[in-house]
């Protein structure tokens, strides 16, 4: 915590509003909310695989049966950054929707463990994942609005802290439940971590919103780097996106037709309608632009991806890779532990609620290493780069991956824990950091919500696509999705030297 404090001193900034004398205590009050935020992600993480397979989910469809928590974040995220760009209140213009969707998470998260059929198990996550994505966004876009650019790694570092330490305590939630409080085990120990969830995600989050104010846009357009971004498209641009739009929805149309003539799996259709309504969107946006219409909300988000910054579009393919990791290791890690032992393989087995309260202490280490390296990752960014840093935390991370993948004993898996722990510190800070320079100021919170679109996408593929990698070449074993997840890390280790740095980011407009 010094090393932040003392970045903080060494980095005023010109607005003295964004850096006051307790800027520590400032950044501490506004980031607070994201542990209890995490809570959430934390108890989705360990338990959703869990409640699925408890109600009779077979393993080749728990990717399929994730598929909720991507998509809203695909529709979700975007839209609020959007829609928060435009607001201003009594609560500012990112603190209204912290607020909103933290109290409907708070309701989700006590409903969640009570479901009794499958299906409404689905239709609760998807609730679930709508109103956190809702708390979530902002967050990312608070920091951008409120501070200058040489603090903002600390700043996102700080919250990979309280990120980090919030997904320790829900990782570990279950397991303190059973062994310190006496709770009964199994259903009841979910049905009570969600409920001590919902109370401090309220908390934490009530805090931040009462604790954290915000400058008003003209002020954030005032202070805002001169960074070129174009409002109306120009001629080529327009045929670019019609060319785009055709070429995507037609993509779209034949895979939804060769699905079941190649006897292809099921899941290639969701893939088809994405591609299908993507495309339509593009041609809808070319169309309203035509009868003089600049204000729909969903036209003027696929016209901000059409122009995306460079650093943006870069991201896009490492960020694709690396979730595509961590969306494998989510869905397979409780299965492939409990594999290692016959006896835990059977999901109505106490072995197997032995295995995946031991998950739970795994995801807890790696977020706690994860926490603990944010601490010190602003230094190692100062001196080696944020690409260069990424690129070796990355690294890391596949190397984790793979001893997830290949130790023999479920007591060894601890080690292999510090390498994703490392590299999830990294995904969750430096990413924002080098996006965060990058993008003009007006539309901060639409494009950290297209940035997170790039985040989604991957775990939709994974979605579609890792039930069939893990039946086919795997012979259904889960431990295969871990391997697929180690290559999946190093290929975006290597493509994160390409992002460019943020003074060429900043001049250049895809």
């Amino acid at each position: 915590m010094q090393a932040i404090r003392r970045r903080l001193s060494r980095t005023g900034g010109s607005d003295r509003s964004a850096a006051p004398p307790r800027a520590a205590l400032h950044l501490w009050n506004m980031c607070l909310g994201l542990f209890g935020v995490q809570i959430v992600w934390g108890l989705q993480n360990v338990n959703t695989s869990r409640i699925f397979q408890t109600l009779g989910a077979d393993v080749d469809e728990l990717a399929l049966l994730w598929i909720a928590a991507p998509i809203t974040g695909l529709l979700v995220q975007p839209v609020v950054g959007h829609l928060s760009d435009r607001t201003w209140g009594r609560l500012g213009r990112r603190r209204p929707y912290i607020l909103a969707g933290g109290l409907l998470t708070a309701l989700a998260l006590l409903a969640m463990p009570s479901v009794t059929t499958l299906w409404s198990a689905c239709v609760m996550l998807w609730v679930l994942t709508a109103s956190i994505n809702i708390a979530m966004e902002p967050f990312r876009a608070l920091v951008a609005d409120t501070l200058p650019e040489p603090q903002r790694t600390s700043a996102f570092a700080l919250q990979v802290f309280f990120i980090g330490a919030g997904a320790v305590f829900a990782s570990a939630l279950p397991w303190m439940l059973t062994n310190w409080f006496g709770v009964g085990g199994g259903a009841d120990t979910v049905t009570a971590a969600y409920a001590v969830g919902a109370v401090v995600l309220l908390v934490t989050v009530g805090w931040s919103v009462a604790t954290t104010p915000e400058r008003p846009p003209g002020q954030l357009a005032a202070d805002a780097a001169d960074i070129a971004h174009p409002d109306v498209p120009s001629a080529s641009g327009t045929a670019a996106l019609t060319t785009s739009g055709v070429v995507w929805a037609l993509g779209g149309a034949l895979l939804a037709g060769l699905t079941p003539l190649l006897g292809a799996p099921r899941e290639l259709y969701l893939m088809a309608g994405i591609g299908a309504l993507f495309g339509a969107l593009q041609l809808a946006a070319v169309a309203m632009r035509r009868f003089g219409r600049s204000s729909i909300g969903m036209v003027v988000i696929v016209e901000d991806i059409l122009h995306m910054p460079v650093v943006l579009r870069r991201l896009a393919l490492v960020q694709f890779f690396t979730w595509f990791g961590m969306f494998a290791l989510w869905v397979y890690a409780i299965p492939a532990v409990a594999a290692l032992d016959p006896a835990s393989r059977d999901p109505a087995s106490a072995g197997y609620g032995r295995s995946a309260d031991w998950v739970g202490m795994l995801f807890a280490e790696y977020n706690a290493i994860a926490a603990l390296v944010a601490l010190v990752l602003p230094a190692i960014a100062r001196r080696a780069g944020r690409r260069a840093c990424h690129a070796l935390c990355l690294t890391c991370g596949a190397l984790g991956l793979l001893g997830f993948a290949s130790f023999a004993r479920a007591g060894d898996l601890w080690l292999p824990a510090i390498g994703i722990g490392i590299a999830w510190a990294a995904i969750l800070s430096l990413p924002y950091a080098m996006l965060s320079d990058g993008v003009p100021a007006r539309k901060m919170g639409v494009y950290m919500g297209i940035h997170n679109i790039f985040i989604v996408l991957p775990q939709l593929v994974a979605a579609a696509t890792l039930g069939v990698l893990v039946r086919v070449p795997f012979g259904g074993a889960p431990g295969g999705a871990l391997a697929i997840a180690a290559a999946a890390l190093a290929t975006g280790a290597c493509l994160s030297l390409t992002i460019p740095k943020a003074s060429h980011a900043q001049c250049k407009i895809a």
